[in-house]
């Protein structure tokens, strides 16, 4: 059963006689490991009755471009072939305009027992799901699937990853007893597929059906300036990509995990975001690799290294995966202003603003970074990767923000550039660990660090000149030199 902890009940309604069971998937896309979808099941297989599917995809969100939208639409031509079972109806939805999937769900959970929902705390989701819970007449259940740490076992927002590294040691063995299903489907459900009134599917057809009939990604009102990248979305590719990191990539990690052109970091972070794969599928498959038996210490002091037991390259990995990402979604479940400059730490506001003012070497505006027209060749590559193909590597996008904390007129200025031009570009933006690793470069989750220096204060410096000597970036340069534009302008 889905733990207690991972169900939020939105609305005072209770389940009641319907047709089927209504999971509204919004932020896990997947068919596998998600307690979403456990619970939606659990509630269909106990009333006897089908479950319908929908999974959406809005033309008016923030940010929507061809990029995000062709990603998500790989996962759904997977996500029917998997929900292609007895007793299951999948209706993959794709908005032509704004407004026109106005009154879908609704019609939807006219005929629920019950609807099943994501709850993902980050960008305009939650908003979404309240206004839904307070309109439908049926039992509306909201369930987090995330990560390894529910978001309500945690009653604050924690300020270092020190810390919620120290909270992850303490309470992450009880959590660990009880994973999601990662085949749900596998027992099937006895009751008929759910039929679809035909008014419904009239006015909201199948995605693609529309595509069949002549619909297209360019008609669409989204940003077609940022084209779809090379890298594919879905539940397949996510798992193939795991399974590569696993055998390849892995091993290398501690070593090679700072160059930018040696591949080994896991490129996982578009699959996480999009819920095309869950953050338990990678720790299982991580440990399986290790041999790991399930032995933890009973509680843990912190330390980044040696609390799992297993070798130093997994666990390296495995503090990214847990600490470094559920730390974001910590902020975002506990802080409504977690994208806001006024949340960083008091430390951090006061040294930016005694510094704000300082000359800057070079300021630069919005369509300058947007553009990667500064002097800087090593900051130009790393914003030109990001542009092509919605990603970075990970070293030097730390490098990255930092530059434009150095270039921007004010500090709040560098901020807002980074939010738009990482949220508009990159297949693993608009989440919590994107908004982790902004705000780090401005004093989220670190220290004052010295000597104080200008602009910076005592928040923590970074230089293309240092990094350049760190790793390797000759090839990088070379790899992401300027071309014409992408587009054609």
């Amino acid at each position: 059963m889905v733990p207690d902890v991972r169900i939020r009940r939105l609305n005072g309604h209770a389940p009641r006689p319907g047709a089927y069971v209504l999971y509204w998937m919004i932020a896990a896309r997947r068919a596998r490991s998600s307690f979403a979808l456990d619970r939606a099941l659990e509630h269909a297989r106990a009333l006897g009755l089908g479950l319908v599917v929908l999974e959406p995809l809005r033309v008016a969100y923030p940010w929507a471009s061809v990029r995000l939208h062709r990603f998500v639409l790989d996962g759904m031509a997977d996500n029917k072939r998997a929900f292609d079972l007895p007793g299951v109806t999948y209706l993959p939805y794709l908005e032509p305009e704004p407004g026109a999937g106005t009154g879908l769900l609704a019609a939807l959970a006219a005929a629920a027992a019950v609807v099943v929902t994501d709850d993902f705390p980050c960008g305009f989701l939650p908003r979404m799901v309240a206004a839904a819970a307070a309109h439908v007449p049926v039992a509306m259940e909201a369930v987090d699937g995330n990560g390894l740490i529910p978001l309500r076992a945690t009653d604050r927002a924690f300020p270092t990853a020190y810390a919620f590294r120290r909270q992850v040691q303490t309470s992450l063995r009880a959590h660990l007893l009880v994973s999601p299903e990662p085949e749900p489907l596998a027992s099937r459900l006895e009751a008929p597929r759910p039929v679809v009134p035909p008014e419904i599917a009239t006015r909201w057809p199948d995605a693609f059906a529309w595509l069949a009939r002549g619909g297209s990604l360019s008609a669409l009102p989204i940003d077609q300036r940022v084209a779809g990248a090379a890298l594919r979305g879905g539940p397949a590719a996510a798992a193939a990509r795991l399974d590569e990191f696993i055998r390849t990539q892995l091993p290398r990690y501690v070593d090679d995990r700072n160059e930018p052109l040696a591949e080994v970091t896991s490129g996982l972070s578009p699959y996480l975001h999009f819920g095309h794969l869950s953050a338990h599928d990678v720790f299982h498959a991580v440990m399986r690799r290790e041999g790991w038996l399930g032995d933890l210490p009973s509680s843990g002091r912190g330390a980044r290294q040696g609390w799992w037991g297993v070798s130093a390259a997994a666990e390296s990995f495995l503090d990214q995966l847990v600490t470094w990402r559920e730390v974001g979604f910590n902020m975002c479940a506990h802080r409504p202003d977690y994208d806001r400059f006024e949340s960083l730490p008091s430390w951090a506001l006061t040294t930016l603003a005694r510094h704000a003012s300082d000359p800057r070497e070079s300021v630069y505006d919005h369509d300058a970074f947007d553009g990667a027209r500064t002097h800087d060749p090593l900051w130009n590559a790393a914003q030109r990767q990001l542009v092509r193909e919605g990603r970075m590597h990970n070293y030097l996008r730390m490098l990255w923000g930092k530059k434009i904390l150095h270039w921007a007129a004010t500090p709040a200025e560098a901020l807002a550039i980074m939010i738009d031009l990482n949220n508009r570009y990159a297949l693993d933006g608009r989440d919590p660990n994107s908004y982790s690793g902004i705000f780090w470069t401005l004093g989220r989750y670190d220290r004052p660090w010295g000597p104080e220096r200008e602009i910076f204060g005592t928040v923590r410096y970074m230089s293309s000149e240092n990094t350049a000597r760190k790793v390797h970036v000759k090839g990088y340069l070379a790899r992401y030199a300027e071309q014409p534009s992408l587009f054609g302008d």
